[in-house]
């Protein structure tokens, strides 16, 4: 069982990181240009974990994870309401950057901080041993918690669903696309992510809170 005064005081440590800002992997031209504020929820009694990207702006200034437009449908994807998803003895939350990472040229949000992964996954992985199902959101969560298994493209991982969450593996993993707007187009040229991934994801769900 997961030891609430380890993950207390984690989740301190964890809030009050400023690593990417005073020592940036790549150095002071790669410094985070603005206040970092780190958003992970951590718990002893959730036995599942959304292994999300890094914040976006709105979760950035509000400290809440996905309290945007991509939360909206991710929890539309799980069926499950806000009071139930921000419920931490229901979901852990452990981005793979915990903080903001900015825009580049284009305006898109940046990858999630390379600093981060290495400082603080494994402890967190390792001070919730309760957990029984990682949702993987997005390349670089599929790439970390499923190594050499992930295929080629993010689409190919998720296509291959069934393999990563119906083996015996422990926790079993879910690989998802991002719930950002911009995938929109993605599902529509996939109905079968809504068709046949997400009645199981949701049943999953249903009996992993109940």
């Amino acid at each position: 069982m997961a030891n609430e005064a380890e993950l207390q005081k984690l989740g301190l440590e964890i809030v009050a990181c400023r690593f990417c800002r005073d020592m940036p992997a790549k150095g002071d031209a790669d410094r985070l240009p603005h206040e970092p504020r780190p958003v992970a929820t951590l718990s002893s009694t959730a036995r599942i974990l959304i292994a999300g990207q890094a914040p976006g702006l709105r979760v950035h200034e509000s400290g809440l994870a996905f309290n945007d437009a991509s939360g909206d449908r991710l929890r539309q994807w799980l069926n499950v309401d806000r009071e139930s998803f921000y419920d931490p003895d229901h979901f852990a939350i452990l981005p793979m950057g915990f903080c903001f990472p900015g825009y580049d040229a284009a305006g898109s949000d940046l990858p999630p901080r390379k600093e981060c992964a290495p400082l603080w996954r494994q402890r967190a992985m390792h001070a919730m041993p309760q957990i029984e199902l990682i949702l993987t959101i997005g390349q670089y969560a599929q790439a970390w918690h499923l190594g050499p298994e992930r295929k080629a493209s993010m689409t190919e991982t998720v296509a291959d669903w069934r393999r990563y969450l119906l083996t015996n593996r422990s926790p079993a993993i879910l690989p998802l696309p991002h719930p950002s707007w911009r995938n929109s187009g993605w599902l529509k040229r996939h109905p079968w992510f809504e068709t046949e991934l997400l009645p199981t994801l949701q049943e999953r769900v249903r009996i992993l809170i109940s």
